[in-house]
Formats: C-alpha cells, structure tokens, sequence
C-alpha cells in the first residue's frame, strides 16, 4: 500500500514560515485592489456631472430647483421639444456650426500636424532641435492667451465674425505636431522610407502612401484631441463671432445661461443642450476605438 500526499501540502523550507506563501499572495493582491479603487473613484468623479446633467435635464424648470437633485422625472422629450422649437431651431444651427468648426479643423490640424511630426522625425536640416524645443514650449503656452492676438490678426485680414476666424487659428497644433513626430519615429521604420527613396518615389508620394497609413493608429488619436478641443472650445469663438448665427453649442448655450437670470424656464433648455451636446462626442469615441493600438509598431507592421 503507497502512501498519497496532498497537491495542496508542501514541506516549507528551514526558517520558513508556513504562511509566507499567503501573504505573498495577499501582498500581491493589495496593490490592485488599491488601484481599481482609485480608479473607480476617479471614474466616479468624472462621470458624476454627467449623470447630473442626464437627471436635471428630465426636469421641468418647475421642477429643476424644487425637486432632489439626482431624482429623474418625466419632461426630456418635452424639453427638447422646446429647444429644437427655440427660435426656430437655432440649437441645432449651433450643433452644425461645432461639427464643422471641429470636423473640418481636426482634419485639417492632423494632416498639418502628421506631416510636421513626420519631417522632424525623418529629415535632418539645420535648425532642427531648435524647431523642436520651440515646438515644445509652444505646447506649454494655453491657447487662451493667444486668443485675443489671433483676434486683431483676423481683425486686419478682415476674417472676424466668420468660420474662418475659428477655423484657422486652430489648424496648427503644437501638440498635436509632438505626438506625430514622436510616433512617426516609433512606427515609419527609416528603412521603408529609404527604400521608397531608393525606387524613385517622391517624398510626399512616401508621406501619403507609405507612413501615413503607419501612422493611422496615432493619427486618429490626434484627431480626437483636436476634435474634442474645438468641439469644447469656449474663449476663441466667444472673441471672434458676433452673430448668433455662427456660434457654436459653447457659445451659444453661455448666452442661454446669461438670459436664464431673467427667463429661469431657459435653464432647462441650456441643461437639455448641454446633453445633447455630449452625444456626438461619445458616438465618435466609439467610432474611432478599433484604430487604436496598444503597440507603437503596430502601424508599421500591419502595414
């Protein structure tokens, strides 16, 4: 007859206590539990105001300061109904101005910023690092602080008070430019490039066939900033426009805002606009999501 050992059973070595396996576990574990927990609470934090603004704007304005805060109620068809009817539908004016003040800027802020980011990564030119560190403090210098110089800018050209004067100023993105130079090095290997070179290409035939679809993966995140930059962007469009007409959801709900202090049944309309606004930002995070990739190289090797 042979005698059997538990699996589970193991002889601990000389000095070794017979619970260190367990605490090793235990300690293991606590620095994970620490992060989801920090995690989570930032998620909370984040996602707080807009589970407020998804409560308040089912509210009538009636109910918007007499009812709790977070208990929902009946009125968001209603209240869309009011806003779509709000002088004649001038929200969703609003809401085509942001989507081509941000379409058509991000498009045009990542192509300039993708081919800036991929001749400092691949030509060599006198001056280069001075470009780049002047590059690097132009991304610590808030875009508000340039906003009433690119206003008398657009004021000599005669371009204030129209798309132009939104949409320039917002084509050339330090960042933006940072991001692709830092990854068209990482994910445009110099020896396709020289290759390329090599058969007789022209280098703007490299750049558009060649490393921007290596480049895809960082390009799309670059064009989310951008995107959510302009869509969010409140002091350039407030200095340039004058007309109602041309401003976008941020400027136009702040004017709503300012005459809620005389008419308290606009409120509900800036609070259901505010909602609305946040819908086609959450639709494009979707959309975009499958471009991304965890890898540098994974542009590059796809390609």
């Amino acid at each position: 007859m042979t005698a059997t050992t538990s699996p589970t059973l193991r002889t601990p070595l000389p000095g070794q206590p017979l619970s260190s396996g367990r605490r090793r576990s235990k300690d293991g574990e606590r620095p994970s539990y620490v992060s989801t927990s920090i995690l989570l609470i930032g998620a909370l934090y984040c996602l707080f105001p807009v589970f407020w603004v998804l409560m308040a704007s089912t509210k009538s304005g009636a109910e918007l300061f007499s009812t709790f805060t977070l208990a929902p109620s009946t009125h968001l068809w209603d209240n869309i109904v009011a806003l779509t009817q709000y002088r004649d539908g001038l929200y969703w004016r609003w809401m085509l101005n942001t989507a081509l003040y941000a379409g058509v800027g991000a498009i045009l802020s990542t192509y300039v910023s993708a081919l800036s980011g991929y001749v400092l990564a691949k030509f060599a030119f006198p001056g280069k690092s001075m470009v780049f560190r002047i590059l690097l403090m132009g991304v610590l210098v808030p875009g508000v602080i340039l906003a009433i110089p690119q206003y008398f800018l657009m004021a000599q050209v005669g371009l204030t008070n129209t798309y132009w004067a939104v949409l320039l100023p917002q084509i050339i993105s330090p960042y933006g430019i940072y991001l692709a130079r830092i990854y068209s090095a990482a994910a445009v290997p110099t020896e396709v490039v020289e290759a390329a070179r090599t058969e007789g290409a022209s280098e703007m035939r490299i750049f558009s066939r060649i490393a921007m679809p290596m480049m895809l993966p960082g390009l799309v995140t670059i064009f989310l900033f951008q995107f959510v930059a302009i869509w969010n962007n409140f002091m350039l469009p407030y200095i340039m426009l004058g007309s109602d007409n041309l401003f976008p959801i941020t400027v136009g709900l702040n004017g709503l805002l300012n005459q809620g202090a005389t008419a308290p049944a606009l409120y509900t309309l800036v609070i259901t606009g505010a909602l609305l606004s946040i819908i086609p930002l959450i639709a494009l995070f979707l959309l975009l999501q499958r471009f991304w990739r965890v890898d540098l190289a994974a542009g590059a090797v796809k390609a």
